[in-house]
């Protein structure tokens, strides 16, 4: 899956529990993000500055959680834990691996660590290269200053995330009752989300995929087969429907592409009309994969029906 940073992406097999979203890939959250909900993951947690998850963060592998972010639950982890300077967790922080600890950092509940724990000077790295550089350069040590420079490129690569992935952008809430992105919106195969979604970007839902909520975008709609929305799905694009879907709301769009199969429970309004036919499968997943590897799909889609 290629890596948008617009784009709120929740992968397939995601599952929306009371207070807690269930997945097996890494979790990534980002600046001044967060989410009315707890995360665990067969993989890592990525959590950026100035972020906020409202429950507990369980991981299999490490966790990263940046500077003056807050966590308000318990963080466990069978791996390593880095923490950023004045992050707050307000529960407990377990640790099977090392525990590396940044300043002012606060831990309500306490923590245990079986590993190695790295309390960090207060004074940031970035001073310390800065005052040594100073030094050299005051002692004429250029070939130093060169090979310094050379190690911190080497050591200042991004980490590698896994291909399966959960990605709430920069900004973006992911919330219990409304999320409002500012971007698109894609959901994976087999997912269970609860939560109504704010989108201005395209909006695709997987096969077999259940949401508990609204659906409103300004663009497209592409929904998979066999997907339940209870609520409204409202945009001022176009909606493609796939075969036997079913929604328990309202639904209107530009042009609804509606095949005998689906189900609307609710009123349909289509601005420019419905088509009763059948969703070519082949040329919608054709668009659907420029979708994912981030080409542009904004053109018209009515060459993907019968």
């Amino acid at each position: 899956m290629p890596f948008d940073r617009k784009t709120l992406l929740i992968p397939e097999d995601t599952k929306f529990e009371e207070h807690l979203i269930v997945t097996d890939g890494d979790v990534i959250i980002g600046d001044n993000a967060g989410a009315d909900f707890g995360f665990k993951t067969e993989g890592r947690i990525f959590i950026g500055e100035r972020a906020e998850v409202k429950g507990n963060l369980v991981a299999k592998n490490d966790i990263y959680i940046d500077m003056f972010s807050r966590i308000e639950g318990n963080v466990s982890s069978d791996g390593n834990v880095y923490v950023g300077n004045r992050v707050i967790i307000d529960g407990k922080l377990s640790v099977k691996g090392d525990l590396d600890v940044g300043d002012n950092v606060e831990i309500k509940g306490g923590f245990e660590a079986k590993g190695w724990i790295n309390i960090r000077s207060p004074l940031p790295l970035i001073i310390y290269i800065f005052l040594y550089l100073l030094q050299l350069l005051r002692l004429g040590k250029s070939e130093e200053i060169e090979k310094l420079i050379a190690e911190l490129e080497e050591n200042s690569k991004s980490i590698p995330i896994s291909e399966k992935f959960l990605f709430i952008p920069n900004g973006v809430h992911l919330g219990i009752q409304k999320t409002k992105t500012f971007d698109r919106l894609l959901i994976g195969n087999r997912c269970r989300i609860m939560g109504n979604f704010e989108v201005p970007g395209l909006v695709n839902i997987g096969d077999e995929s259940v949401v508990h909520g609204s659906i409103i975008s300004e663009s497209d709609i592409v929904i998979g087969r066999k997907v339940e929305i209870f609520g409204n799905v409202e945009t001022d694009g176009d909606i493609y429907l796939n075969e036997k879907v079913k929604i328990h709301g309202d639904v209107e769009g530009n042009r609804v592409y509606l095949p005998r199969s689906a189900t609307i429970y609710g009123k349909l309004f289509a601005k420019r009309g419905a088509l009763f036919e059948k969703v070519d499968k082949e040329k919608i997943e054709e668009k659907l994969i420029r979708f994912n590897s981030g080409a542009d799909i904004v053109d018209e889609i009515e060459d993907a029906l019968e």
